[in-house]
This record gives C-alpha cells, structure tokens and sequence, in this order.
C-alpha cells in the first residue's frame, strides 16, 4: 500500500468511528478464520463457519476501501 493511502487509513483509524469499528472487526474475522485454518480435522460445522466468515471478512473490507475511496477522493478535490 502506497504512503498516502497508509496515512489515510491511520487517520481513519483515530478519527472515523465506522472505519475503526470495521477493522476491528476485521480483525476478529482473521483471528476466527486463523484459528479455523490450524485446526486438523474441522467439522461440518466449522467448515461453515470459515465459509460464512470469509465472505463477512471480505464484504468489511470492501466498506473499509469504500471509505478509504472516498476520503481520498475528498482529499483531492481540496487540494
């Protein structure tokens, strides 16, 4: 990820509410989903589980880009 964009999501993470809690959230999907990868032999149950979780994983972090795009884009219409 290029600077500018690195710069906008920490300023993002200490001034946007939505975009923190959705990294948070984030997050929790990848520990979940990491733990789901290390085990042997998952059941049925914890197969689904990593199936639903990817996609919920996946549709945050296209908010967090939306958000991300947005802010960018209002950056660089004021300069």
């Amino acid at each position: 990820m290029d600077t500018i964009m690195e710069n906008l999501r920490e300023e993002l993470m200490s001034k946007d509410s939505e975009f923190r809690e959705l990294a948070r959230e984030h997050g929790r999907f990848e520990a979940r989903l990491t733990e789901l990868a290390s085990l042997a032999y998952p059941s049925d149950q914890e197969m689904l589980e990593e199936s639903v979780l990817k996609k919920k994983k996946l549709a945050v972090k296209d908010q967090m880009q939306m958000i991300l795009t947005r802010h960018s884009q209002s950056a660089s219409t004021v300069h």
